[in-house]
């Protein structure tokens, strides 16, 4: 065993190189710039390396070159700056699949280069020239088995079919390993977004790049080719037989579409067919499943009642029965089947049930109470400042922010009445009155209960504040809903247009934004351009009204549970 392990080792040394000059001058701190394959000694094989060697090959460089070891030689290490880190990074980025692919997309040492076209009077042989960047190419191939460029001795055939391979090339090369920014460091999914989509426009660009160099390196081929001014003297010889070559190349290239395009469609209805069948199947397992939670529901609920009933209700008299036979179902009717079973399972100790049904019932009532007063008017306030409130006029700014809330937190929203209030009290021109749960509650009742609809009603509020703002007011009308009407006081004079924003632009101005991201050269042009009617100030004031409702929204829920919590 002793000599295998030497063996193995001596070989080892053989395959892998041991750089330790360049391991010493790597940068820890830009392990993304190293060549990993000769960090770790690969620099031979490279891309034709298994995973055996690479593993091989990082073990050969952690018994040579680890902190723990180089220190007992004697050496003095870094542990902040030392190369041990980038031999790690070499082999977490190679021993990865995924990141190793990216890493050989753009493999420092592969040669870009495209040779030019070759002129006739020159003597330097075709073949020689393009054959070995042809097949250095073929690594990137997606299809295989990859055509070579061949010799002089092929054949039209082999050549058309080498050259038509080439032209459609699919390639597997990407350039995820140069994106300038990590999407894992940024602070929140909305920066997350922006990195990604930076990232994604990157790699497009540098795809398009190496698409038109492909496209190069054919094009180049093909007009140095010889085998081709040889094919062309041979159809201008034969007529007949170049019309008859070119008209077989075409229906071969449309069989080719269409087979494609029958293969596509035939796939698509299958897999259509697969996903009804799957849909079907989760469906019917999903009732069964929900048909299960409720007979285990059931039986749940049977057993506490059950055990309740052996113990005579856990009561003393008549009266502490009834009571506690109520209790009992409501306690059926709101625990879910793991608060009954846990229950079930505690009461199953006769000797102390009793205090554990009573317990229970305890817990449950203060919760209940808990609960009820999260309803009632916002901790806090005393009577005179409710009452003081209460008796206090709704003003037109506060009607306004009362309609808007509305529209921000529809029905469903956690505690709606006690966010709406908040939202109304941080943002209205009179912090001194304050407006709670229920006296907000009953205003929008009163306003829905009123002759106008809501949008009429929302045109009134508007016209208040517009014709206050005319006395000399310093009222404002805010923007509503992302789709609501807007009355607002002229404004041609600073280049905004005075028109409401209606639902079919409010689509196209959110589509336009998804369209041109923040790096697109003149946005806020190329955004006016694409919904018509609107100017450039049009959409960024338009924009800016949305951030800021975005903004409110969530200040007004964060207070809101705040004040819950508290």
């Amino acid at each position: 065993m002793g000599d295998s392990s030497e063996d193995e080792e001596e070989d080892d040394t053989e395959i892998f190189e041991d750089d330790l000059e360049y391991l010493r001058s790597l940068d820890p701190k830009d392990v993304k710039d190293q060549d990993h394959y000769r960090v770790l000694g690969l620099t031979k094989i490279r891309d034709a390396s298994t995973d055996d060697q690479i593993k091989r090959a990082h073990r050969q460089k952690v018994l040579r070159h680890h902190p723990d070891k180089r220190k007992a030689a004697g050496e003095d290490i870094k542990e902040d700056d030392d190369y041990f880190t980038c031999i790690t990074k070499a082999f977490e980025i190679l021993g990865n699949p995924v990141k190793r692919r990216a890493f050989d997309s753009v493999d420092p040492l592969y040669d870009d280069e495209v040779p030019d076209v070759l002129k006739k009077d020159k003597d330097k042989d075709f073949i020689k020239v393009f054959a070995p960047v042809f097949k250095m190419n073929s690594r990137w191939s997606n299809k295989t088995p990859v055509p070579q460029l061949g010799d002089d001795n092929a054949t039209r055939e082999e050549v058309e079919i080498f050259y038509q391979f080439w032209y459609e090339f699919d390639s597997w090369r990407e350039y995820s390993y140069l994106d300038e920014e990590d999407k894992d460091k940024a602070s929140d999914k909305w920066e997350r977004r922006e990195i990604d989509k930076i990232n994604k426009a990157q790699r497009l660009e540098k795809k398009k790049e190496e698409s038109k160099r492909m496209r190069k390196l054919v094009d180049n081929a093909y007009n140095s080719d010889p085998r081709i001014a040889k094919f062309r003297k041979a159809e201008f010889d034969e007529k007949a037989a170049k019309k008859k070559a070119k008209a077989d190349a075409i229906k071969f290239r449309k069989e080719e579409e269409e087979r494609v395009k029958r293969e596509e469609e035939e796939k698509i209805r299958l897999q259509k067919e697969e996903q009804a069948k799957l849909d079907k199947l989760r469906a019917e397992e999903d009732k069964k499943e929900r048909e299960a939670q409720k007979k285990l529901l059931r039986n749940e609920r049977k057993k506490l009642r059950t055990i309740a009933k052996d113990h005579e209700m856990f009561a003393e008299d008549e009266d502490e029965k009834v009571h506690n036979l109520k209790a009992t179902e409501m306690i059926c009717e709101i625990y879910n089947i793991e608060q009954i079973r846990d229950l079930n399972a505690r009461l199953n100790d006769n000797s102390t049930a009793k205090q554990i049904f009573l317990q229970e019932l305890e817990k449950l009532n203060a919760q209940m109470v808990k609960e009820r007063k999260g309803t009632e008017i916002t901790k806090g306030a005393s009577s005179a400042d409710k009452a003081a409130a209460k008796g206090k006029e709704w003003s037109t700014d506060e009607l306004q922010l009362l309609i808007k809330a509305v529209n921000l937190f529809p029905a469903g929203t956690t505690q709606r009445w006690d966010v709406v209030a908040e939202f109304i009290n941080q943002h209205t021109k009179t912090p001194e009155v304050k407006r709670y749960s229920k006296e907000t509650l009953g205003k929008a009742k009163e306003l829905q209960s009123g002759n106008f609809a809501m949008n009429t009603l929302k045109d009134e509020v508007n016209k208040m504040a517009y014709e206050n703002s005319q006395k000399g007011q310093k009222g404002v009308v805010e923007a509503e809903h992302v789709a609501s009407i807007r009355t607002e006081t002229p404004a041609e004079a600073m280049g905004f247009s005075t028109e409401p924003w209606s639902p079919e632009e409010q689509k196209l101005l959110e589509q336009a934004l998804k369209t041109y991201p923040s790096t697109t050269s003149e946005r806020w042009d190329r955004i006016a351009e694409a919904i018509p009617g609107r100017g450039k100030k049009d959409c960024m004031k338009r924009y800016k009204e949305l951030a800021e409702l975005i903004r409110a929204k969530k200040a007004a829920t964060a207070a809101a549970k705040k004040k819950e919590t508290s």
